[in-house]
């Protein structure tokens, strides 16, 4: 089960405050690519909870402490975030082991790749992995890597569209 981006920021959250007590709102809101409202409502959830602690320093400035029980929370979500890793890395490289095999089985040896990322990444490797060469351009197939879904297209295909 994938992490909820719940949890995921309540991970990021917990990370930064730990080598951060002094860590702003504002700070934590830029690092999670969300509003102060959203790490607001976030921080007096995980305070709820007990799984931070927060003491005023100064007027205006606050200092959050990771309690005990949000030490053992951030441990279990972080074990969470590397088993869905791996889990999502097994899952591409099994897709991109099956089109290889596609790939083989048509007779060719080597592949263009389209697509930024980690799964175009995990891609490129195994193909490079299982001997396929990569090119740039030519007839060769085509493995499209979108977010993440990867798909192959093979020349007469493409050539059929146009």
């Amino acid at each position: 089960m994938p992490l909820s981006s719940e949890s995921t920021r309540d991970l990021i959250i917990l990370e930064q405050i730990e080598q951060d007590p002094d860590a702003t709102q504002a700070s934590l809101a830029t690092r999670l690519g969300v509003a102060v409202g959203t790490v607001n409502w976030h921080l007096k959830r995980l305070i709820a909870k007990g799984y931070i602690k927060v003491r005023r320093v100064e007027r205006r400035k606050l200092r959050y402490l990771i309690t005990p029980e949000g030490v053992a929370l951030r441990t279990r979500l972080t074990l969470d975030y590397i088993r869905d890793s791996f889990h999502l890395y097994r899952k591409v490289r099994a897709q991109a082991l099956g089109i290889i095999e596609k790939v083989r089985q048509d007779g060719y040896q080597a592949v263009r790749l389209e697509g930024e990322g980690e799964v175009a990444e995990v891609c490129r490797l195994t193909c490079l992995e299982q001997g396929l060469t990569l090119v740039d351009n030519g007839r060769a197939p085509v493995i499209h890597v979108r977010h993440l879904t990867i798909q192959l297209e093979f020349p007469n295909e493409a050539a059929d569209e146009h």
